[in-house]
């Protein structure tokens, strides 16, 4: 059964516009082979409310999905491995 949940992940700002681009797309292609995204939304470049890997500013993202729930741990540990995420948080809707 596969359950509606939405992804927010904060990628590190001072990387090259190609290359947040490239880490969207592999978030979005990793979701979509475990599941199927209803939305990308790219909010774009904000400040952060406090410092986060000596970052104050990041490049926010939303992702809309469906997947089954044993997904979440999986998609959480790509997050905590990529150097381009800041952080991200994954909720069940």
């Amino acid at each position: 059964m596969q359950n509606n949940y939405e992804t927010i992940m904060i990628i590190n700002s001072n990387l090259e516009e190609a290359k947040i681009k490239e880490t969207i797309a592999k978030f979005s292609d990793l979701i979509s082979k475990n599941g199927t995204v209803e939305s990308t939304e790219e909010w774009g470049k904000k400040r952060l409310a406090y410092p986060m890997k000596k970052q104050s500013e990041g490049y926010y993202v939303l992702i809309n999905f469906s997947s089954n729930p044993e997904f979440i741990d999986e998609l959480s540990r790509v997050y905590n491995i990529s150097d381009e995420i800041i952080k991200h948080i994954v909720v069940k809707k």
